[in-house]
């Protein structure tokens, strides 16, 4: 953003040198990257945040240099000219999607004579970077630089019906815009329309069409203020950013559109020779700024940043940001933030605002209090070692992004449903980080598959990735739900060390054995695995993962429209699990026992079973007999094929049989194994072969 010093010493009553008035402006958090001489003048290059449109302009950049250097802004003259009567603004002006443009002023001024612009004028856009076209192009992008709202200027003469409708546009309809390019237009867009077609697309570019030229006599001036992410999501559609449409995706003060109007119509009046004519506002969708309430300021900002700073001083610097303050009897404070600062919702806003002009530099180094010096947090240490762990096994840890593409939505199944509003289960940014990805993502696996994808284009074929990571999903609260999860991918061989390729393909039970490895490093053994269907996992290779009764995740081989769509040819196995769950989940310290001084017995068993029984049926049916001679089970085979029809297998378990007291006798071993036997046979319906 190009800011002009003399430009601002027209704004408020400047004492410091460009290079002062430079510092002070990046002591507030405008960072100015460069000053470069014009001329006379010195051009301020400010680095802006983009929670800060309120700066993209010269009063908003003197507002803060004022509150800085304790200067005040001169006052501007406000117009005390009555508007249209709306009964007879509507026959000139319709707003058919209030809840898109928010406000529309329109003003007639006649007898204009179009040309060049005055040297000052033009001299002026040019030391900002803008050309000069004629002098009413150079006035409306001279206020829209000085007051920061955009406006447009049509040829009254050029519009059919002499009318101005605002409504969304029709499928099919085009408008060439002032670039002379020909641009399609849907219905999600705004156009700014005459009685029969599009005249300008609303909040970002005039057309062609209606434009000012050098035969125009009559202007119809435009300053309006349109919902910022229709204008987004308008721009980046038709790829068609201009100076208006980036100021209006940022936000631009709703209660300023008369000031600039009337500012703007003076100077063409001055240098068009116009006279005015007709002024309609409608204001069908009023502005509502938030209150902020806070018991104590001065108590915030020393609790947030550690700065002693008097209620009075922090009053002071608030108000002169324009944040005015309203005291209960009970002596708390409520706030409401000006119209042009959007970002100022929470008392925490409230004290970056005094933190800022008091000096980030005067925030003293201090440390937290602890109460435990050298602790962990209660699962920090389980949870560095299931890191570790993984990192054993030849996984590396991944750190993927917490914002996802829209395209995303309904291709993962999250581990469950977190979001209170089924309608709307997603939370959505108003202001992306990164082009098109809006959603904050209600899995990570999307960041983890992106990852894969990544490194098998760099010829990287062998994978294993974790992250821990937070999810979100929409609450009906103000603040989203969010979660702690963990999530893993696989895909090619398994690598040894000090081996240059794979000793085998790996598969769905490598990373089933990765999962308990994790699950037993925080102290959770013999988690149960059982067939599910997952959305984005292979029907038939996925499970749900339960941990004591509960589901804490899902693990299985991604999905063919997710493999297609991301062009992998190799297998990709997943899995995602719910790792606030499993680390709320209290555990048993480690006990140690002497090795048994009796000898056991074990018994293999195979059993015929159809290709739908699991073994993890098996083990529940055998643990919950709760047979107190029954040491331990486990999965000895299985075979399929010769010998056995379609659809059958033949399974082998051991049972192994322990007593600490004694040698155990056969009749003991023969009546436990009996019960086992028969437990299994009357609930699964299964027998031991021959």
């Amino acid at each position: 953003m190009n800011i002009s010093y003399n430009w601002l010493k027209e704004l408020i009553d400047l004492d410091l040198s460009a290079e002062d008035a430079g510092k002070a402006l990046t002591r507030v958090g405008l960072a100015v990257e460069g000053i470069e001489s014009h001329g006379f003048d010195r051009i301020f290059d400010i680095d802006l945040t983009s929670n800060r449109p309120d700066c993209l302009s010269h009063l908003g950049v003197a507002r803060e240099l004022g509150v800085s250097c304790d200067k005040s802004l001169f006052s501007a003259r406000t117009s005390t000219e009555a508007p249209m009567p709306p009964v007879l603004a509507h026959d000139i002006v319709k707003i058919e999607v209030p809840d898109l443009c928010h406000r529309f002023t329109a003003r007639v001024i006649r007898n204009v004579k179009v040309g060049p612009s005055p040297e000052w004028l033009a001299e002026r856009l040019v030391a900002i970077g803008e050309r000069s076209i004629n002098n009413i192009a150079d006035i409306t992008n001279y206020v829209m630089h000085e007051l920061g709202q955009p406006m447009h200027a049509f040829d009254l003469d050029k519009l059919e019906g002499g009318q101005i409708i605002v409504r969304v546009a029709r499928e099919g309809e085009s408008i060439t815009t002032l670039d002379e390019v020909e641009r399609k237009l849907d219905v999600s867009m705004v156009a700014v329309c005459d009685a029969e077609k599009p005249a300008a697309i609303g909040g970002v570019m005039g057309g062609i069409h209606s434009g000012i030229t050098d035969s125009t006599v009559n202007v119809l001036l435009e300053v309006a203020y349109f919902k910022r992410e229709t204008i987004r999501a308008t721009s980046r559609k038709l790829d068609l950013h201009s100076e208006a449409s980036y100021r209006f995706e940022r936000g631009v003060d709703i209660d300023n559109v008369i000031r600039a109007s009337e500012r703007a119509a003076e100077l063409i009046c001055l240098l068009a020779g116009g006279e005015k004519g007709e002024f309609i506002d409608i204001y069908p969708t009023r502005h509502e700024p938030p209150v902020i309430l806070s018991n104590d300021i001065s108590a915030a900002v020393k609790r947030l940043t550690g700065m002693n700073v008097e209620t009075g001083t922090a009053l002071n610097i608030l108000d002169r940001l324009g944040i005015k303050c309203e005291t209960a009897g009970d002596g708390s404070m409520s706030f409401i933030a000006p119209s042009w600062r959007y970002d100022i919702n929470i008392e925490e806003d409230l004290v970056e605002e005094v933190a800022r002009h008091m000096g980030y530099e005067n925030i003293a180094d201090e440390l937290p209090p602890a109460f435990h010096a050298g602790e962990y947090l209660p699962a920090e240490d389980r949870k560095r070692r299931l890191r570790q762990r993984l990192a054993d096994l030849g996984f590396d840890e991944a750190i993927t992004y917490s914002f996802i593409d829209t395209a995303n939505d309904g291709a993962y199944q999250p581990i469950e449903d977190l979001a209170t509003v089924p309608d709307e289960p997603y939370v959505t940014l108003e202001d992306a980080v990164i082009e098109g990805a809006v959603r904050m993502r209600p899995t990570a696996l999307p960041g983890l598959i992106s990852a894969v994808r990544l490194n098998l284009n760099h010829q990287r074929r062998d994978l294993r990735l974790f992250e821990i990571g937070k999810v979100f999903a929409a609450s009906q609260n103000e603040m989203p739900v969010e979660k702690e999860v963990l999530s893993l991918v696989s895909t090619g061989g398994e690598i040894l060390e000090h081996k240059a390729i794979p000793q085998r393909d790996g598969d769905l039970y490598d990373l089933k054995g990765a999962v308990e490895a994790a699950l037993s490093a925080t102290g959770i053994d013999q988690p149960i695995f059982i067939a599910d269907e997952i959305e984005h996992l292979r029907r038939g290779q996925s499970a749900s993962i339960f941990v004591e009764g509960k589901k804490v995740g899902s693990i299985g081989r991604l999905n063919d429209q997710i493999s297609s769509a991301n062009k992998f040819r190799l297998p990709v196995y997943a899995a995602e699990l719910d790792l606030g769950r499993i680390l709320s989940i209290d555990v048993r310290p480690s006990a140690y026992k002497p090795l048994p001084r009796y000898p056991g017995v074990s018994r293999d068993i195979t059993f015929i079973v159809s290709r739908d029984l699991q073994y993890e049926q098996i083990i529940r049916c055998v643990h919950a007999l709760s047979e107190p001679l029954l040491q331990s089970v486990e999965y000895v085979d299985i075979f399929e094929g010769k010998g056995l029809v379609d659809g059958e297998r033949a399974l082998t378990i051991r049972l192994s049989y322990l007593s600490t007291e004694r040698t155990l006798q056969e009749d003991e071993v023969e009546s436990a194994h009996g019960r086992i036997l028969g437990a299994i046979r009357e609930e699964l319906g299964i027998s031991p072969r021959g």
